[in-house]
């Protein structure tokens, strides 16, 4: 057994971060799970800029970074090498990072991190379609409640006794 195959899926998990509506990886995770320097990997990363448009990777801007950081970063210890605004690898971006590093372990610990994303896709697009039923189902009990409050008003007002004594119906036959 290898060491990547040690690293937990949970670990990968809580290294995927929402930023820009996109879930993306950290270069500073990245490395540590590839084993290498943030600042090797970075290196790569600039050299092969042309493998990495927007949609791929992009720097956080100061503002995300200070959000982010003070959202997920608690310790100081982890606060280490996070003075400057990280790259952000989309799912893409992994791929293609692992591509420039050409490691066996960096290939191996991509696979691992393509087969999560895609699992939390699958998830995602899973509780997508029971959303989407439950909100049917909200919408027509709404509507059956409304028919059934209106039910009970017509019979509540046949129950009610009328405040004043009613002519009688009918015919009258005079004595």
């Amino acid at each position: 057994m290898n060491e990547t195959s040690l690293i937990p899926d949970e670990v990968i998990i809580n290294k995927i971060y929402l930023i820009r509506g996109q879930k993306i990886m950290i270069d500073r995770d990245l490395a540590e799970l590839y084993g290498v320097e943030t600042g090797m990997l970075k290196r790569a990363v600039r050299r092969n800029s042309m493998r990495f448009p927007e949609d791929f990777m992009f720097e956080m801007k100061e503002e995300e970074f200070q959000n982010w950081r003070s959202q997920v970063v608690t310790s100081n210890s982890d606060k280490m090498g996070l003075r400057h605004p990280p790259f952000c690898f989309t799912e893409q971006g992994v791929t293609m990072l692992s591509c420039i590093l050409n490691s066996p372990r960096a290939i191996e610990v991509n696979i691992r991190i393509i087969r999560i994303f895609t699992q939390m896709r699958e998830m995602i697009m899973t509780n997508k379609d029971i959303l989407l039923k439950l909100e049917q189902l909200e919408k027509k009990i709404i509507q059956h409640d409304d028919e059934i409050r209106q039910i009970f008003m017509v019979l509540k007002g046949l129950l009610q006794t009328p405040a004043k004594p009613r002519n009688p119906i009918g015919f009258k036959i005079n004595p």
